[in-house]
């Protein structure tokens, strides 16, 4: 680091009984006190080079003794005083960037200018933080840190600003050009020394080699920095993103901790307004860093903003600040993980583990911002406009292909999406205080088209249906509404069709896809009951062929292994699990009433879910199991 000596004489500067004072063979005529310290010094040297002296002792009588003169707000305190007073007797005294702004703010103070005396300490102070100090790198940003014991007269002086504006215009020069005097240029010289300069030089120098230094300052002096060097055109976005997550985990890595600590009951009112100080500047530094992401989609990634929407929750930041940050998360929505998304709420009107609310709004904003263009270009009412190719037509098609091209991304988004919503259902359905209707607002804001298979959406209800078993019939119902079961692999329809917790609608549906997909893949007809086969010849279906009206119907193989279930039961055994669940259901809900207040067996709403073929093949295949019963 750069530094400048001033004097040539020797430090005479000694202490007696708390009182400072210089050797000399004149007796000392002035008193100075500053900040309850006292100082025993002479006037000749002092009032020459000092303006403000000369006016405080022309303005105070004279005594026969010492002159007392008191200094009680005098910037930087009894060392920068001591070094202003070394300089006016020619003390040699050394001057760093540690140590000019306190000197600087001094000098201004006692008005050591040119108009008292020629080369004064103002003038030398100014030519050696102009020469030196700004055009060093390491010795900009220490004299920045600095500044902050002395903001109001940083700012009058312009040493805060000017510092800041050095440092901007060096973040965006290659570190070769920049004089370094820091923990990169050590890194950068290491490796010319054992590399040699002509392998260096064909390493390519990092582009962010200045985010880590500047993560040094305060929020208030880096929010400044950040705005100087986010206006120079020269530095991507990405960078700027860089800096920020740099930033974020030097000073918000303990944030639980600190708000769990301050949690706890206080012992006393200082130690409240303690707690309370740094959750106060917690918040002001994580709505600051808000401030600065970059506008750009990507230039800081998902995860990050997302740790950040979790400390907002922690910190009770602004809703702005939340909804920003909710914004900017759905934009890139797709590449979050799961665990990300798991943001403890701290509500109070709220007792759930999960802020479920701000990852609806964030799914809610994808949803938004992911809309498909048009699909298609107005047409023209005439024929004969129809029939015009021009210019501009052209231009109109194009512009159709890029819309599709950008509908088929988001499409692609959508679908990543979905399984993380899914991955997400699952983490937050062992919630036992999660209501039922934020769940599947959840399940709902995806469209149907974005899940191509719904195993891990049953999953989650299987999950949910554990964790609340108190849930009566009709909202077991309204939570499975949700569910494709044409959309169900082989394995989660084996596991739902013995599930004694989904409504007997659902076990009907999983049933007749079941039977419906095997008489479609052929070789597997024979293994469907009996009554399934008379069924299925009685409407002139033959269970080895896939049959024309169910050839829509996809399968989809299952990709996970369904741990609740030992094997794959006999079809009589499916049967009678059925024919249970149809006796539990014939105990009709009375609050399941129709809109003519005519109330229907909960059966029937099973059956209207299906097809018109299905429900007829199921009343009789229903209806021919219970005669059996009943004769039995």
């Amino acid at each position: 680091m750069k530094f400048m000596k001033l004097g040539s004489r020797p430090d005479t500067f000694y202490t007696n009984e708390a009182v400072r004072s210089v050797s000399s063979e004149v007796t000392s005529d002035l008193i100075v006190q500053v900040k309850g310290s006292r100082y025993l010094l002479h006037k000749f040297p002092l009032l020459s080079k000092c303006l403000r002296l000369q006016r405080i002792c022309s303005e105070s009588p004279e005594t026969l003794q010492h002159q007392i003169v008191q200094l009680p707000d005098f910037p930087g305190g009894t060392e920068a005083f001591e070094l202003c007073a070394k300089f006016c007797y020619g003390i040699t005294i050394t001057f760093s960037a540690y140590n000019i702004v306190a000197a600087r703010c001094a000098a201004e103070y006692l008005q050591m200018t040119e108009d008292v005396e020629k080369g004064n300490l103002v003038y030398k102070l100014e030519v050696f933080f102009n020469s030196c100090i700004l055009h060093g790198w390491r010795d900009s940003i220490v004299t920045l840190h600095t500044t902050k014991a002395f903001p109001l007269w940083s700012e009058d002086l312009r040493i805060t600003s000017r510092c800041i504006e050095a440092i901007a215009s060096k973040a965006s020069t290659h570190p070769f050009k920049v004089s370094l005097s820091h923990s990169h240029s050590r890194r950068v010289r290491d490796d010319v020394s054992c590399n040699g300069v002509e392998g260096q030089r064909q390493r390519p120098a990092a582009k962010g080699w200045w985010a880590e230094d500047i993560a040094e300052l305060g929020i208030d002096l880096y929010w400044r920095t950040m705005i100087a060097i986010k206006s120079d055109v020269k530095i991507p976005s990405n960078l700027i993103g860089e800096a920020l997550q740099i930033y974020a985990s030097r000073w918000l890595p303990n944030i639980s901790r600190r708000i769990k600590a301050n949690r706890e009951p206080a012992g006393s009112n200082s130690d409240s307004d303690s707690a309370s100080e740094v959750t106060s500047k917690s918040r002001l530094l994580l709505e600051s860093i808000v401030s600065l992401l970059p506008s750009e989609k990507g230039a800081v990634s998902c995860s990050f903003l997302l740790k950040l929407l979790k400390a907002a929750n922690i910190l009770n930041v602004s809703s702005s600040s939340k909804m920003e940050l909710a914004r900017r998360v759905a934009l890139q929505v797709e590449e979050a993980r799961v665990g990300d998304l798991l943001i403890p709420s701290l509500s109070s009107s709220s007792n759930t583990l999960y802020d479920v609310d701000i990852v609806l709004i964030i799914l809610e904003q994808f949803m938004l911002q992911g809309q498909s263009p048009p699909t298609s270009p107005p047409r023209s009412k005439l024929g004969t406009e129809r029939r015009r190719r021009s210019r501009s037509a052209e231009n109109i098609d194009f512009k159709l292909q890029e819309s599709r091209r950008s509908s088929s991304a988001s499409h692609s988004s959508k679908l990543k999406v979905a399984k993380i919503v899914d991955g997400y259902l699952r983490q937050i359905a062992k919630d036992i205080n999660l209501p039922l209707s934020k769940f599947i607002a959840v399940a709902e804001t995806i469209p149907d088209f974005s899940r191509l298979d719904h195993d891990e959406l049953y999953r989650a209800i299987d999950i949910y249906l554990k964790a609340h078993p108190d849930l009566n019939k009709s909202e077991r119902k309204k939570l499975c509404r949700v569910l494709d079961c044409k959309k169900l692999s082989v394995e989660a329809c084996m596991h739902a069709a013995q599930n004694e917790k989904l409504p007997l609608r659902v076990v009907v549906q999983v049933l007749f896809f079941e039977q419906a997909r095997a008489a479609t893949t052929g070789g597997k007809g024979t293994d469907l009951p009996s009554n399934i086969k008379t069924l299925l010849a009685s409407h002139n279906i033959d269970p080895s062929k896939p049959p024309r009206a169910l050839s829509t119907t996809t399968s989809i193989p299952g990709h996970d292994q369904w741990s609740t279930v030992s094997g794959l039961r006999s079809p009589k055994s499916r049967i009678s699990t059925l024919r249970m669940k149809l006796a539990e259901d014939d105990d009709l809900d009375e609050n399941d009433m129709n809109p003519d207040g005519m109330g229907r067996p909960s059966k029937f709403k099973g059956f209207c879910a299906l097809p018109t073929g299905p429900k007829k093949m199921f009343s009789r295949l229903l209806s021919t199991n219970r005669n059996a019963t009943e004769k039995s």
